[in-house]
């Protein structure tokens, strides 16, 4: 765990920042990310895709699901119990 100095600085731990290629004197960004922060080191993409790129996502992934159809699924196996068992299970008649 990293500490805070008074300058606000913090140090990043040595097997963290050969992971990530981080080098000294590299610049980094820091985004609020809900209840944390995420540190991205420049030149990385920042995980934000343009709106192109997401529609063409989503598009490729119906397209994926269009395929599968519906006649994919298996029917349920008999498992030796009901749905309507689950509600009655362990009550007294």
């Amino acid at each position: 765990m990293a500490t805070v100095t008074s300058k606000f600085q913090v140090t990043i731990p040595k097997t963290i920042a050969r992971q990530f290629g981080i080098e000294p004197g590299q610049r980094l960004e820091w985004i609020p990310a809900g209840d944390g922060i995420r540190v991205i080191p420049e030149g990385r993409q920042t995980g934000a895709l343009e709106c192109e790129a997401r529609l063409k996502l989503f598009d490729q992934a119906t397209e994926r699901y269009s395929e599968r159809g519906s006649g994919s699924r298996k029917p349920p196996q008999d498992r030796g119990w009901t749905r309507e068992d689950l509600y009655t299970r362990g009550r007294a008649d």
